[in-house]
Parts: structure tokens; sequence; C-alpha cells
């Protein structure tokens, strides 16, 4: 018990100093008040899109590689928990694989339930054409997989959707038992200046 408190007095005399945080002693260089409006924000507007996610698992060249399978001994879940899959899917004007692609969606998803399908959704919509090419939109939420309709939020962007908030639906259009292809419908809200 003595060896513990002689190794941890001095930690504990270093950590129950004070920092100054504000006052005389603050480094100005370190500390500055921001203008009002310093990125001259306009007034936000709702924009709202609709397109064609692909995920494609089957072919000469699939979008969805998997880097994480769950544990061979997990025997607990018929889910798949623990799975991780890398995404890099079109996304389309249409359903159909030839629509015009109007940009990617970058990430990952994970199985995250061990009752049911969810998925943890982690993704960059990368827009390619248009009045917002080279702007993203991050996503970042739970996927029911099976649920009709599934909401995840809209946590933020790049280009002209900087500090972009809001939400998407996803609806799944068609899947394919056999390949494990899928093309999920999604509808996005979103706030954006």
């Amino acid at each position: 018990m003595t060896k513990i408190f002689i190794f941890l007095l001095p930690l504990i005399i270093t950590f129950s100093q004070p920092f100054p945080a504000t006052g005389a002693d603050h480094n100005p260089a370190f500390l500055k008040s921001v203008k009002r409006n310093p990125m001259k924000l306009r007034t936000e507007k709702l924009s709202h899109f609709q397109f064609y996610w692909h995920d494609i698992i089957s072919g000469p060249n699939p979008t969805v590689v998997n880097i994480i399978q769950p544990p061979k001994t997990n025997k607990t879940t018929p889910t798949g928990f623990g799975m991780v899959n890398m995404i890099d899917d079109p996304l389309t004007e249409k359903p159909e694989t030839g629509s015009q692609l109007l940009g990617r969606a970058q990430g990952f998803y994970g199985v995250a339930s061990q009752g049911e399908l969810g998925l943890l959704m982690a993704m960059n919509f990368v827009f390619l054409t248009g009045k917002y090419k080279g702007s993203t939109l991050t996503v970042l939420g739970r996927n029911p997989v099976f649920h009709k309709v599934r909401e995840m939020p809209v946590i933020g962007g790049s280009g002209l959707f900087r500090f972009a908030r809001g939400y998407v639906q996803a609806s799944t259009h068609s899947f394919d038992l056999k390949t494990g292809d899928a093309v999920v419908e999604y509808n996005v809200h979103v706030l954006h200046y």
C-alpha cells in the first residue's frame, strides 16, 4: 500500500495544480475570440435529394469488400454480429445499374446487433456531378435493414454542405438473395448554407 501511495503521490500533486483558463496568465496565441460571422454564412436552406445506392457484392467489379468476419465461435447470433464491410457504392439517378452516376457512397457498415440484422452505417456521399460536384454529406447511424423505411442522421458535410445537418430515409428497392446485391432508395433531407 505504501509503495502504491509513493508512486501515485507525484501524479496527484502534478494533476492537482490549477491550470489557468482565463485572466492574465492566458496565452493570447492559444485563445482568441471569433468574429460573429467568420465564414460569411448565409441563410440556411433545406434541400431534398433522391438517388439509388447500389451495394454490389457479386461480379467482376464488386463495390463491397468484407474486411472483418465474425469469429467462427460466434454461434449465439444468426445475424453475423461483428461483420464489417468497406464500400465504394455508386449513387445513381434511377434504380437501374446503367442509370446516370451522381456520386459514390464511401465508408463502411458493420453488423452491430445480435437480435436483428441492424447495421452501423458510416459513409460519405461524394457528389461527382452538377452543382454539388466535389461536396460531401456524412451519414452515421443505425440501419435495421428489414424495416420498410430506415432513418439515419446526416451529421455534416463539406464543400456546399459545410455545417450540414439532417436525415436520410432508406428503403430497399431490390435485394438479390442469390448474390447479396442490393439497390436502396435514399431520400436525403438536409439543412445547409
